[in-house]
């Protein structure tokens, strides 16, 4: 009898805490707002879309702004955090800082979401929702988020400057980063696309255009031009990633690559010559439909990363604070 009633204890134990799991960690959804809040991706779209009017550069922004923010903790809006007390604020680490931008248009998100279901939204969801826009609004693919992230009250410094991957990362080493977040060499591959638009600053490229074997003469001597070989001088003067469309989201990095003007160590790293990335490059520069279908792939999965649902975490009232900071 003994021995039953003990069982019976675990047994509801066990219960207990597999219910409580999934409450905690539940499954994303793309209709998650589909009754508290139908209007959010319209909202979102809106100020996204006026953003990136006003500065083409902000959709590859908004991007960048959702990797960083997934590689770290996974996607819980933990970058949009300022210093607080017992918050070391992501912005400011080596990657983040003077570097990453769009927290302006998150925020003015959030405001006007805010503004017609409270309370209901998280950071999180807008951050991932942006990122989609982003890449949509300059010719690429759109897809359905799935929703229902929640916001993290921590924020980890220390995670950003060891987890988000360098520029002079070698391929192998790129490899470990992606897997690291439980994403393939083919999420690595697909999701460096997004450097098909945007900028990098001269330091991120320096070591490259000056010292690397594997790029093109010409390529290298126009980006000296902005960039001094000197350490220090020039450092925040900008490149585009695309030498080609560098405000278009398209397949044209690819083909970038297989003539040695990747910008930064890392992208060129893709296809270096008998690389196991090399074959996926080609392909890709050849066919921008399997690029989008991949890439679209890839940014589900890493928005699934480390997420928080049902009761963990919170939804912040504004994103860069949690909400009993105030």
């Amino acid at each position: 009898m003994a021995s039953s009633t003990a069982f019976r204890r675990c047994l509801f134990l066990a219960l207990f805490v597999l219910l409580s799991s999934s409450a905690a960690h539940g499954q994303l959804s793309t209709s998650f707002y589909a009754t508290t809040c139908p209007g959010v991706e319209s909202i979102v779209r809106s100020v996204v879309s006026s953003a990136v009017a006003a500065d083409p550069r902000m959709g590859a922004s908004l991007v960048r702004l959702f990797f960083h923010d997934c590689f770290v903790q996974g996607c819980d809006a933990s970058i949009l955090l300022d210093d607080a007390p017992g918050i070391i604020s992501e912005k400011n680490a080596i990657p983040n800082f003077n570097s990453v931008r769009g927290y302006d248009v998150i925020d003015n998100i959030k405001a006007a979401v805010e503004a017609n279901c409270s309370g209901v939204v998280s950071c999180a969801d807008i951050v991932a929702l942006a990122a989609r826009d982003g890449t949509f609004l300059l010719g690429g693919p759109t897809w359905e988020v799935p929703l229902g992230r929640r916001d993290s009250t921590t924020a980890s410094q220390s995670q950003a400057n060891s987890d988000l991957p360098a520029p002079t990362l070698s391929l192998s080493n790129l490899i470990t980063a992606f897997s690291n977040k439980g994403l393939s060499a083919t999420d690595m591959t697909a999701l460096s696309g997004a450097h098909t638009f945007g900028f990098a600053q001269c330091f991120t490229f320096r070591d490259r255009i000056y010292h690397d074997a594997n790029i093109n003469t010409q390529f290298a001597r126009l980006r000296q031009g902005g960039c001094p070989s000197a350490q220090g001088s020039g450092d925040s003067n900008l490149a585009p990633l695309d030498v080609a469309t560098q405000n278009s989201f398209d397949n044209a990095f690819y083909a970038n690559l297989l003539k040695k003007k990747g910008l930064l160590h890392s992208d060129q790293e893709l296809f270096n010559g008998g690389g196991s990335q090399d074959a996926l490059v080609q392909l890709y520069s050849a066919n921008q439909t399997r690029f989008f279908a991949d890439f679209v792939t890839a940014m589900i999965k890493m928005g699934n990363v480390g997420v928080l649902t049902g009761t963990a975490g919170q939804i912040r009232t504004t994103c860069n604070v949690v909400v009993n900071n105030y």
